[in-house]
C-alpha cells in the first residue's frame, strides 16, 4: 500500500452527513413515485426500472403501459434549491421551442419538477445516440452551429438562481473545502497549495487579460459524453451544470488536447458558430483558464461526493496518495499552459 493511502470505508469529511443521499431511494419507491406523478396524465409504469450511467444525480429508463419508455431523473439532494432547477427546464423548454434539439422535461398538471419523500425528480422524453466524431470537420463545425443557435438564445436573459462558473465558484471556494477536508495527504498538502495558488494566480491574469467578456446562459458540461448523435444530427442532454458563463466554457470541451490539432478543430467549431452568434476572440484567452478549473472542480466534487456509495465504486483511485501526486504534476503543466499564447483558430 502506498503512503498516506486511505481505507475507502474510513473517509475523510465529504458533504450531506453520514447517510448516503440515495439510500431511501429505492426501486419501489421510484416506481411509486412516478406513477404517482403519471397518473395525473392518465398513464402508469410497467414495472421496468433500469439504472442508466449517472454519479450527481440518479437516472432510470422507466416502462410505461402501451408506450414508449420514459427517462427519470432524481436530483441529488441538497445540491439545487427549486428555482434553480426550473431556471434550467426553463430554459431547455426555450430552446426546445425554438427547434433546437435539447430534450426538455416534460410538464404534467402544470409542472415539470416533482417530489416524493424529500426526492425531487423530472421526466424527460427518452433519446439516443452515439458518441459524436470529433475528427470529422463537418461534424465540428455542424456542433458549432447547434451551440451557436443555445447562445444567441442563452444571451435572452440571465439565470438568477444558478450561480456563475468563475474563478471563485470553480477555483478558490473548491480548493478551500479540499484543503479543510482531510482529503489531501498530509505530507503533500503544503506542495498541493501552493501549486494550486500559482495556477489560480495564473486564470485570474487570464481572466485580466480577456477584459469584461459577457457571461450568458450556457450548457456547462457540453463534452463529448452529452452530446448524442444520430443521422438527423445532435441533440445536447444535462443541462444540470447549466450556469453563467462565457461561450468559450461550452466549446473548449469539443478540442483535443494537442495544440495544432485544437487550433484547427477551435476553427471547425467557430465557423459554424458564428453562423447563429457572434464570439468574442477575447475569450480564447480563458481556454486554458477554464481548464485549470474543472481540474481543481472535479478533485473537490469527488471529495464531497465520496459519501456516496457509487463514487467509492467507480473511482477507488482518488483516495489514494498517487492520485494527489498526480494532481500536482498536471496543475504545474497548467501553470506553464498558461503562460503560453492563447491558442488561435486555423
Amino acid at each position: 500500500m502506498e503512503p498516506n493511502d486511505r481505507s475507502l470505508n474510513n473517509p475523510p469529511r465529504a458533504d450531506a452527513g453520514a447517510q448516503a443521499p440515495y439510500a431511501d431511494l429505492t426501486p419501489e419507491r421510484v416506481l411509486d413515485a412516478l406513477d404517482a406523478v403519471l397518473a395525473r396524465g392518465g398513464r402508469r409504469t410497467d414495472g421496468r426500472l433500469l439504472a442508466l450511467s449517472s454519479y450527481e444525480n440518479r437516472v432510470y429508463q422507466v416502462g410505461i403501459e402501451d408506450a414508449a419508455p420514459l427517462v427519470a431523473k432524481f436530483y441529488r439532494p441538497g445540491r439545487w434549491r427549486d428555482e434553480a432547477i426550473l431556471e434550467e427546464h426553463a430554459f431547455v423548454a426555450q430552446l426546445a421551442e425554438h427547434e433546437i434539439p435539447a430534450v426538455p422535461a416534460i410538464m404534467l398538471d402544470d409542472h415539470t419538477l416533482h417530489e416524493i419523500d424529500g426526492f425531487r425528480f423530472a421526466l424527460f422524453e427518452r433519446r439516443g445516440g452515439r458518441a459524436p466524431e470529433l475528427d470529422d470537420n463537418a461534424t465540428l463545425q455542424w456542433l458549432g452551429r447547434f451551440i451557436g443557435r443555445i447562445h444567441a438564445i442563452g444571451r435572452q436573459r440571465d439565470y438568477v438562481a444558478r450561480g456563475p462558473l468563475d474563478i471563485d465558484t470553480f477555483g478558490r471556494e473548491p480548493l478551500a473545502y479540499l484543503l479543510a477536508s482531510g482529503f489531501v495527504p498530509v505530507e503533500l498538502r503544503q506542495a498541493y497549495e501552493t501549486i494550486s495558488q500559482l495556477a489560480l494566480d495564473a486564470v485570474q491574469a487570464s481572466f485580466e487579460r480577456a477584459g469584461d467578456v459577457r457571461a450568458l446562459r450556457v450548457h456547462g458540461d457540453c463534452h463529448q459524453g452529452n452530446v448524442l448523435w444520430t443521422d438527423a444530427g445532435p441533440h445536447f442532454v444535462d443541462f444540470d451544470d447549466s450556469r453563467m458563463a462565457p461561450a468559450i466554457q461550452d466549446l473548449w470541451l469539443l478540442l483535443p488536447g494537442e495544440r495544432a490539432q485544437a487550433s484547427r478543430a477551435l476553427g471547425h467549431v467557430l465557423a459554424g458558430y458564428e453562423d447563429f452568434c457572434e464570439f468574442d476572440s477575447r475569450e480564447l484567452h480563458l481556454i486554458e483558464a477554464f481548464r485549470t478549473l474543472r481540474l481543481i472542480h472535479y478533485a473537490a466534487w469527488l471529495a464531497r461526493r465520496w459519501n456516496d456509495p457509487a463514487f467509492p465504486a467507480a473511482f477507488p483511485w482518488f483516495n489514494t496518495h498517487r492520485y494527489w501526486e498526480d494532481r500536482i504534476l498536471e496543475l504545474r503543466e497548467q501553470v506553464g499552459a498558461l503562460q503560453e499564447p492563447p491558442l488561435w483558430p486555423v
